[in-house]
């Protein structure tokens, strides 16, 4: 798998039908290791690792309504009351992020009403945070460090 920009992280690995399969610790069970799930898995291990987040406050992969369609998230972040602190939307390292990538997680946010926004491609990280009065994001450097 293409090396991303995030420190290295103690994975677990196993074949099955010819195929890689990595282990994910919030949903408990071995994903198809793609390029996509690599860097989500990467971007899973950045927030319980190094940002500290809770693996209880963490969703991954779940269907929402967009406009009536159907839409996955890749990872949420819960706040502990229930609302939502931080939305990511994961690409894989070959895709170039830019206006349609936020146009997709905004669009997201409309129903989720996230407080950051974070979007990679494992190489390069974007982080948001909303300002819902003035209906716009700006940018940051990171995402913060959990805090209870």
């Amino acid at each position: 798998m293409h090396q991303l920009n995030f420190p290295t992280y103690p994975f677990r690995f196993k074949n099955s039908e010819n195929k890689v399969l990595i282990f994910d610790i919030i949903r408990k069970k071995f994903m198809v290791l793609q390029p996509e799930e690599w860097v989500r898995q990467n971007c899973i291990h950045y927030l319980i690792e190094d940002k500290k987040y809770p693996k209880s406050l963490i969703n991954v992969e779940k269907e929402l309504k967009v406009n009536g369609l159907k839409k996955r998230y890749d990872i949420v972040v819960f706040k502990t009351n229930g609302d939502i602190l931080l939305i990511i939307e994961c690409k894989a390292p070959s895709i170039v992020i830019d206006q349609t990538t936020f146009d997709q997680i905004a669009r997201y946010n409309m129903t989720l009403n996230a407080e950051y926004l974070m979007v990679t491609n494992g190489i390069n990280h974007y982080y948001c945070q909303m300002d819902f009065e003035q209906q716009q994001y700006r940018f940051l450097k990171d995402i913060p460090q959990y805090t209870r």
